[in-house]
Parts: C-alpha cells; structure tokens; sequence
C-alpha cells in the first residue's frame, strides 16, 4: 500500500475533522500530493494540493476552511477543515504524484491513490 489515508467520520455542520495520508514511498519521490473529493452522483474534484516545495492549491468551494499542510520528514499530507457544510459530504481521496529514478537510469513516473475516507457532514 503505498498511500494510507485516515480521519475521516462524521462531523455537524459547522465542525471540523482533519485528514492524514501517509505515503510509503520515498520523500524525494513525491513531487505534489493532492486530496480529491468525490461527493454521490457527482465526478470526484480537486479540493486541495500542495507541491513538495509547499505551494498549495484549493477549489474556491473550499478557500478559507480547508488547509493542506505537509510533513516531508513523515512524507504526510494533511488536510484541516474547518467550518463544514452538508456539501463537503463526500469520500475524501488522497493523491500522490511522484517520480522515481533506478539506479539503472530507468524512471518511473506515476500517481498514487488513497482508499478514501468517508466524510459525512450532517446539517
């Protein structure tokens, strides 16, 4: 398993929860990591990313409650959200983008999927 995402639950409007994803690949691999969100009936969205140089990226929906931080040194990313809404409710996907280089010269190029992780933001 190379992406462990967990934190997820239940949460009244309103609340927070914050989201972890761990990935088992090598810090110098990971180039950005993301977190997606697919909601029932709709296409899963970009809500969050941040590169490994810490740049971050948000949905508008999303600006202002939602941070994305990182940990390099536990090749974590995370994801706070504050002040949630009944339409945050969605399976929360973690992403990882990565790139890694054999000692033979051959690169590998790729991204990484999380489980998901339920959230559920009742009103």
């Amino acid at each position: 398993v190379q992406l462990q995402a967990s934190g997820g639950g239940l949460v009244q409007a309103g609340g927070s929860l914050r989201l972890s994803c761990a990935s088992s690949r090598s810090v110098s691999s990971i180039r950005a990591m993301d977190w997606y969100r697919q909601a029932p009936g709709k296409q899963r969205e970009l809500v969050a990313a941040i590169t490994n140089g810490g740049s971050t990226n948000y949905a508008d929906s999303v600006k202002g409650r939602f941070t994305i931080s990182r940990d390099n040194a536990k090749n974590t990313v995370y994801l706070q959200m504050n002040s949630l809404k009944p339409e945050d409710t969605a399976v929360y996907y973690c992403s990882a983008d990565y790139v890694e280089h054999s000692p033979d010269g051959t690169v590998v190029a790729g991204r990484d999927w999380g489980q998901g992780t339920l959230v559920t933001v009742s009103s």
